[in-house]
């Protein structure tokens, strides 16, 4: 089981993208899913996180109203739209799934994660 992120590029200051997260198996339309960020020389630090059924949406204090996290399980693709960006949101991105949303904002209680989207931006 795979899980696909995309999205990333380079936007300046106050502009917008929009991650996607794709699972390669229908297994994982159920799971929770979170979003990650790693910059260079700094740890992995949570970003956002939703619910299996998309009902229940956390965030981290620095992209709250900026961030928007939502979920397709129809399609398997788990969003993160970012708005408003600002050159400290450079980093690589990365979403992971669990069965359950216990500990969402700690990377060590995802079992499944995708490989990184480079987010760039600039002043």
């Amino acid at each position: 089981v795979q899980l696909q992120a995309s999205g990333g590029g380079s936007v300046q200051a106050g502009g917008s993208l929009r991650l996607s997260c794709a699972a390669s198996d229908g297994t994982f339309s159920t799971y929770a899913k979170g979003w990650f960020r790693q910059a260079p020389g700094k740890e992995r630090e949570f970003v956002s996180a939703i619910s299996g059924s998309g009902g229940s949406q956390f965030y981290a204090d620095f992209v709250k109203g900026r961030f928007t996290i939502s979920r397709d399980n129809a399609k398997n693709i788990v969003y993160l739209q970012m708005n408003n960006l600002k050159p400290e949101d450079t980093a690589t991105y990365y979403c992971a799934a669990d069965r359950t949303l216990l500990g969402y904002n700690k990377p060590e209680r995802y079992a499944y994660w995708g490989q990184g989207t480079l987010v760039t931006v600039s002043s």
